[in-house]
């Protein structure tokens, strides 16, 4: 055999296994980000920890040999790096979950670049399944919610409440007994139910209804029309705008807000999908200035969360300037 040959056979018999890993766990990668995004409330890092996941099974890919399903097997490396990544960082918090709302507009708090704030999910990267049951499994009232459980109930409730796992996959992806997956479960659900019990009150508008609040939303915003705004929001009205731990509770507060910010400013939204939530990416004299995330309640906005940092713009695939 020459030379050549000897070569080809090579890259032909080291080829084979990998075409045939990535053939095999390719359609995974978007569920796997989405449930790393799920434990770790950034997106940056889950997409990390996805390519450390694929990283690790494929060294161990020719161990498998099929003991149990490639989907589980998946899932157990990548809920351990999330697991291990969760004892070396800190959780991912939104404003309102560090102290009680602010009153003065005029006197915010400076920002705090170095807390490690919750981050939006494109939905162009989530699993589709997710994006399509939101309000259950992607809206970001639950991702923060999740980050203030301890990181094994929060995977618990994960894999059994937003996944629909049995208490046995489950068990078999911690390497705990089925028992202790149900103690954790009813501690994690009673928690949760204290944190956000109104996570699965929401009702979002009709198709045509959504439509028009949004395209209201957008004129008034770019009009920097106030009191077109506040119409448009609901009485408990939420602002977040993180890195700023400053936040708005109610609707008069929002709207003192949006008066003191939005004056003489020139701004431009886009529309992006988050979460499974309706947004905008804000660009001020055509720069990028953030990514707005709209949690809509019947006919009204109930929250925003303004993403302060460009970086959330380009994550969405949109330029710096336009």
């Amino acid at each position: 055999m020459s030379v050549q040959e000897t070569e080809e056979c090579r890259v032909t018999s080291t080829d084979q296994p990998h075409d045939e890993f990535v053939r095999l766990t390719g359609p995974f990668r978007r569920e796997l980000l989405t449930h790393c995004y799920r434990m770790l409330g950034s997106a940056q890092d889950a997409e990390d920890l996805v390519q450390e996941t694929y990283l690790r099974a494929w060294r161990s890919y020719e161990d498998f040999q099929g003991r149990a399903s490639l989907r589980t097997w998946l899932y157990r490396i990548a809920t351990n790096a999330c697991l291990n990544a969760l004892r070396h960082g800190s959780r991912r918090v939104l404003p309102a979950g560090l102290g009680g709302p602010a009153t003065d507009p005029t006197a915010l708090d400076p920002r705090r670049p170095e807390i490690p704030w919750l981050e939006p999910l494109p939905d162009e990267l989530a699993d589709p399944a997710a994006v399509v049951a939101g309000r259950t499994g992607l809206r970001l009232a639950l991702i923060a919610a999740l980050q203030h459980l301890p990181a094994r109930q929060r995977t618990v409730l994960i894999l059994r409440d937003v996944l629909s796992w049995s208490a046995e996959e489950t068990a078999e992806v911690l390497a705990i007994t089925p028992a202790a997956v149900h103690s954790a479960l009813q501690r994690a659900r009673a928690r949760l139910a204290r944190l956000e019990p109104a996570i699965d009150e929401i009702t979002e508008p009709p198709e045509q209804d959504r439509r028009e609040l949004l395209d209201r939303y957008v004129d008034a915003f770019e009009r920097a029309d106030v009191a077109a705004l506040t119409r448009l929001l609901t009485e408990d009205a939420v602002w977040q705008m993180p890195p700023n731990p400053s936040w708005f509770s109610g609707r008069d507060s929002v709207a003192a807000l949006l008066a003191a910010k939005l004056r003489g400013k020139e701004a431009r939204l886009m529309p992006v999908r988050a979460n499974g939530q309706p947004g905008f990416a804000v660009y001020h004299s055509g720069e990028a200035f953030s990514v707005q995330v709209l949690t809509l309640r019947g006919p009204a906005v109930a929250a925003v969360t303004a993403f302060h940092d460009p970086a959330h713009v380009r994550r969405f695939g949109l330029p710096e300037r336009i």
